[in-house]
C-alpha cells in the first residue's frame, strides 16, 4: 500500500513537470563557419590549401522529451525523447576563392585561385524520435 502512494506521488509530479516543458523550438537556423580543404597529389603531397567563410544551416532548438514511471519496463520508467535534427540534407557547391601553396603564399593564377567543394547541409529541421535513423 505505501509503495502505491509513493509511486502515485513521483507519477504525479513527472507529469506535472511534463505540462511546464515550453513549446518546441527545433529550427533552421544560419552559421558561419571557416571551411578548409587541403589537396593532395597522387603522392600524397600537399599542394595547397583553400579557406573561406561560409554561410551554412545547421539545426537548433529544443524538443518535447518525457520520463514516466512505468510497471513494464526494467528500469521502471518509460523515456520519450525527442531530438532537433535534419528533416533531410540538400547538397551545395562552394566556392572557396583564399588559396595558398604549402609555403602559405597566395595563389593567384587563374587555374588554382579557387576550390569548389560540395557540402551537404539540412534544408529542414524537425523533432524526431532520439536514435530513430531510419528515416
Amino acid at each position: 500500500m505505501f509503495d502505491k502512494i509513493i509511486l502515485c506521488l513521483v507519477y504525479a509530479t513527472c507529469v506535472y513537470s511534463v505540462s511546464e516543458i515550453s513549446e518546441e523550438t527545433c529550427e533552421t537556423l544560419m552559421s558561419d563557419i571557416n571551411l578548409i580543404k587541403e589537396e593532395f597529389d597522387e603522392l600524397g603531397r600537399l599542394q595547397r590549401i583553400c579557406n573561406g567563410e561560409v554561410a551554412v544551416n545547421k539545426c537548433e532548438g529544443s524538443c518535447k522529451s518525457q520520463v514516466q514511471p512505468s510497471v513494464i519496463t526494467p528500469t521502471g520508467f518509460l523515456k520519450e525523447c525527442y531530438c532537433c535534427r535534419e528533416s533531410f540534407l540538400r547538397e551545395r557547391t562552394i566556392t572557396l576563392t583564399h588559396c595558398y601553396d604549402p609555403d602559405g603564399v597566395r595563389l593567384t593564377a587563374e587555374t588554382v585561385n579557387s576550390m569548389d567543394v560540395k557540402l551537404r547541409e539540412p534544408a529542414e529541421c524537425k523533432c524526431y524520435k532520439c536514435g530513430d535513423f531510419s528515416r
